[in-house]
């Protein structure tokens, strides 16, 4: 008799109950292959961050097992984190070749070699360890997406990656529902699928649509148009330079992100584009108004973007005019709103004309509705399913979606970063959890900055701080310097000097009744100091900023 097989383990470590951040690990006996590795943005509380990637602790302990990384397509919430990820990781990252072109662009920026990055193609089949993978062409809103396959030992498991069904797709490319039907005759074990729009009844509309929108947009327009969208969704890109074309604009690119993604997408053919169409953003003044596009960043209002310094009035290169037209191509990201509206309001104040998704069908999401869904469920058949891709509320409503086709509810699993889904072709259970979360990055420090970081940053940011300065004779244990006050961000001193001088005071009454070995023991008087001059200020003022007592010794 064989011996019994192991089980199959899938662990998610980042994308479950969250947007963004998107990584899986696949692992049976000794081998782990991983699915995408991507970032997401900081949240309000998050001050000074710039982005937040997976905790990979599990993987470095498991470094050995690793065979490759495997990712779906080229949005920085799936290949966002990965020159992080490759600084710790020596492996093998597996991508169709528009997305290994944006990933060796970051590789650019990051001084990495290139040397581990393998291009595959929709269609193709790679072996790691005891899995064979397969790449299956999926419709999104950048080109060469993927759902990808894992075959194991005990079963398939297919993770859709981002995708929405299009029939009429901007590059002609159309999702290979006849692959993923086949897999559904051939068994597959297990579904991960994107839970994004579960929310949203019907279907999402074809991106031609948007294109066709464009058009009607451009033919009324009178002078320059700035068209704001997310710099990784090449098919409105190509549909805005499509539109220009068609109505004889030239177009000009802003925005470090956007520039960057176009470029790579016309050096690898996935921009459709005539010669002399696009011009440097130097160049736009020597056109008149109604000849020039002009493609942006910031459709997220993100402070720093390029729409956002426009409409400050800030940018180098453009400066609004109430004659343009501004088309936001894109909804606000939940939790974005308000950046989003106050740019728009700036905008209004300028006079621009505007055209956002609440006025006009200028965006089109890139993910399935309900009932692309439930088509796919229905093609694919599996024996277990996890929603991934979103918040709880999303993973939720999947799972009932995927019940109210028949699937039992005891073959549905909803997990959290860092749970354990344990399976083969008998069961599925949740067997325990492994160390996840987010990893921060502030400028070029990785991780540095924790819970106790963020909460002294927001300490600050919300009370100020007060430094008080002593100097301490080491030969006659007594002051001989201070103590001096200052105050950062807590109350404006020159017209406060009564109050730094009371601030003074209870520092001096705290020093009197410190005898000679308190004056040696540092720690406990600049306890005394902190205890002491926080209880008069929130008694006086209601306020409670950071006190930072510093001593000196002469």
């Amino acid at each position: 008799m064989g011996r019994k097989k192991q089980k199959l383990k899938i662990i998610p470590l980042g994308g479950l109950a969250e947007i963004g951040k998107n990584m899986t690990v696949v692992e049976y006996g000794n081998d782990i292959v991983i699915v995408d590795c991507g970032l997401t943005f900081p949240s309000e509380e998050m001050l000074g961050i710039d982005i937040v990637i997976p905790d990979i602790t599990y993987l470095e302990k498991n470094k050995d097992k690793i065979k490759g990384l495997v990712i779906t397509h080229g949005h920085e919430d799936h290949i966002g984190a990965v020159p992080y990820i490759l600084k710790k990781l020596d492996i093998k990252v597996y991508a169709t070749k528009l997305t290994l072109g944006l990933i060796k662009n970051k590789f650019s920026e990051h001084k990495l070699s290139t040397e581990n990055l393998r291009e595959v193609q929709a269609g193709s089949r790679i072996k790691l360890g005891k899995f064979d993978i397969e790449f299956i062409r999926a419709s999104h809103s950048i080109p060469d997406s993927c759902s990808i396959a894992i075959k194991s030992p005990v079963g398939t498991v297919l993770f859709t990656g981002d995708f929405k069904i299009d029939y009429t797709p901007i590059d002609g490319c159309l999702m290979d529902l006849p692959r993923l039907a086949a897999l559904g005759d051939e068994g597959v074990l297990c579904l991960l699928s994107d839970s994004t729009n579960v929310e949203r009844e019907g279907y999402t509309m074809s991106e031609r649509r948007v294109g066709e929108t464009f058009k009607d947009v451009f033919s009324t327009a009178t002078a320059r148009i700035i068209v704001a969208t997310f710099a990784s969704n090449l098919h409105r890109v190509q549909q805005v330079i499509s539109a220009s074309e068609y109505f004889g604009r030239k177009v000009a690119v802003s925005g470090r992100s956007m520039v960057n993604t176009i470029s790579v997408a016309l050096e690898l053919g996935y921009l459709k584009v005539k010669k002399g169409t696009m011009i440097d953003i130097n160049r736009i003044d020597d056109y008149e108004p109604n000849q020039i596009t002009i493609l942006t960043t910031g459709s997220q209002g993100e402070p720093m973007s390029a729409l956002a310094r426009m409409a400050s009035g800030e940018h180098r290169k453009v400066k609004l005019t109430p004659l343009d037209l501004v088309v936001i191509s894109a909804s606000p990201i939940p939790g974005n709103e308000k950046t989003v509206f106050n740019v728009l309001n700036k905008l209004t104040e300028i006079g621009c004309q505007i055209v956002y998704q609440a006025l006009a069908e200028v965006h089109v999401s890139g993910h399935a509705c309900k009932e692309e869904l439930k088509l796919i469920h229905t093609l694919v058949r599996p024996k277990y399913f996890i929603p991934v891709h979103g918040e709880i509320r999303h993973l939720k409503l999947h799972a009932k979606l995927a019940m109210d086709l028949g699937l039992s509810p005891e073959n549905i699993l909803i997990g959290k970063n860092g749970t354990v889904f344990e399976m083969d072709d008998e069961s599925i259970e949740i067997a325990g959890e492994v160390e996840a979360g987010d990893v921060l990055v502030d400028g070029l420090g990785v991780g540095d900055v924790g819970s106790v970081v963020l909460r002294d940053r927001k300490h600050l940011a919300e009370d100020g701080l007060i430094v008080v300065v002593i100097t301490i004779s080491k030969q006659e244990r007594n002051v001989v310097a201070g103590p001096d006050i200052i105050s950062r961000g807590f109350v404006y001193v020159k017209e406060s000097l009564d109050l730094m001088e009371e601030c003074r005071r209870v520092v001096e009454k705290t020093l009197e009744n410190s005898n000679d070995e308190k004056l040696y023991d540092w720690a406990t008087l600049k306890y005394n100091i902190r205890d002491d001059l926080k209880t008069f200020l929130f008694k006086e003022i209601k306020r409670n900023p950071m006190i930072l007592p510093i001593i000196m010794e002469v």
